[in-house]
């Protein structure tokens, strides 16, 4: 067990000390009316746990995953084990499987799509840390379900409902800092996209994935990759799902350092979205993006350029916000301070970072943190 390269590289990277730690696993116990150690005692346990010295007790385990959004495979620093293979007298359980499998109707893959859509609402409202249970357990039914489904008129369905649940998974992922699980989440998304001839569902999970690299200090290749996801979408591709593509590709030019590009993308954007206030693409579910959203999206782009109509773009965006919209309500706030630093103007860059770190707390986000503390470090 190498619990040390586990708990503690997952806590490092929200930026906690032990001591933060100890404090937080005090406030979730109150919270939920749940029995822990004295805190001369969890300083102790937390101390063990990352020195290997002591195991991590199912219990705690739980609290872990909730506060710091991880699975017990990053927790204890260990790799899934390789499934294992069906005996050769095995065929009683592998029938039974393909058996049930079968009797996946399409009103149970509605279903696994309404459970898909619950997580989305509450992790942008509450954040991904706290659904890490039941992202987990939500993906491993639906691999199942794919896996011993046998003809394709079972498999395309179900196939498509992964699709969609891997990218949430993938983006919950990216947000709490566990970036290979999103890669590797992402990737999960576009095979199942493949499967169930959803281009639109593969150009998403491709364009989202590019986000990835971009975090990785790699925006060169995210912007081939998110013009790749341009190019899988094609013509099947919504004119809302389009927008949004431009609108991503504007944001990652923007980091590669690709002024014209990053505007042409802009212009396309704009030229493509759907008039209205109506902002869901009914074709992609995921898809949220109507003028207030490309607004704020504009004007993260501008200011990462340091154009002076950055701050504009996004007092327009903040009106319209809606406040269901947690996290992407930080990121607004950030993208506020950072227009406000490139003006010189610090008081109110303070204001909205100060903004901005309460609601990255209330989700949980780390991405959004990390930003934070590179945004504060130019005050």
């Amino acid at each position: 067990m190498h619990v040390a390269g586990g708990l503690r590289a997952v806590r490092t990277a929200r930026e906690w000390s032990q001591e933060r730690l100890v404090r937080e696993i005090e406030q979730y116990a109150r919270k939920h009316m749940l029995t822990v150690a004295s805190t001369a005692s969890l300083r102790v346990y937390v101390s063990e746990w990352e020195n290997g010295k002591r195991q991590i007790s199912d219990r705690y385990a739980k609290i872990l995953r909730a506060l710091l959004g991880a699975t017990d495979d990053e927790l204890f620093d260990r790799h899934t084990a390789p499934a294992e293979p069906i005996q050769a007298d095995g065929y009683d359980e592998l029938v039974t499987r393909i058996d049930a499998a079968r009797s996946v109707s399409l009103t149970m893959v509605k279903t696994f799509m309404d459970q898909t859509e619950l997580l989305r609402t509450v992790d942008r409202q509450m954040g991904a840390a706290s659904l890490v249970d039941q992202m987990t357990g939500h993906l491993s039914t639906l691999e199942d379900a794919l896996t011993f489904a046998v003809l394709p008129e079972t498999r395309r369905p179900v196939a498509r409902a992964l699709a969609g649940a891997a990218t949430l998974a993938a983006w919950q992922a990216l947000d709490v800092g566990a970036v290979e699980r999103a890669w590797r989440h992402y990737e999960l998304g576009k095979r199942a996209a493949n499967e169930a001839g959803e281009p639109m569902y593969l150009a998403h999970a491709t364009a989202e994935q590019a986000y990835v690299l971009c975090d990785a200090g790699r925006p060169a290749i995210a912007v081939q990759l998110v013009r790749d996801a341009q190019r899988v979408g094609g013509k099947m591709t919504s004119p809302r799902l389009q927008a949004w593509l431009y609108a991503a590709e504007a944001e990652i030019c923007a980091k590669a350092g690709m002024p014209d590009d990053c505007r042409r993308a802009l212009e396309n954007a704009a030229r493509l979205l759907p008039q209205g206030q109506e902002a869901r693409d009914p074709d992609m579910l995921s898809i949220f993006l109507n003028e207030g959203h490309l607004a704020r999206w504009r004007g993260n782009v501008l200011a990462q350029l340091g154009d002076a109509d950055a701050v504009e773009n996004l007092y327009v965006a903040l009106d319209s916000a809606d406040p269901t919209f947690v996290r992407a309500t930080a990121g607004l706030r950030c993208d506020l301070a950072q227009a406000h630093l490139a003006r010189g103007e610090y008081d109110q860059a303070h204001e909205h970072l100060r903004e901005a770190r309460l609601l990255a707390s209330r989700t949980g986000s780390v991405r959004h943190r990390r930003r934070i503390e590179q945004l504060t470090q130019r005050l």
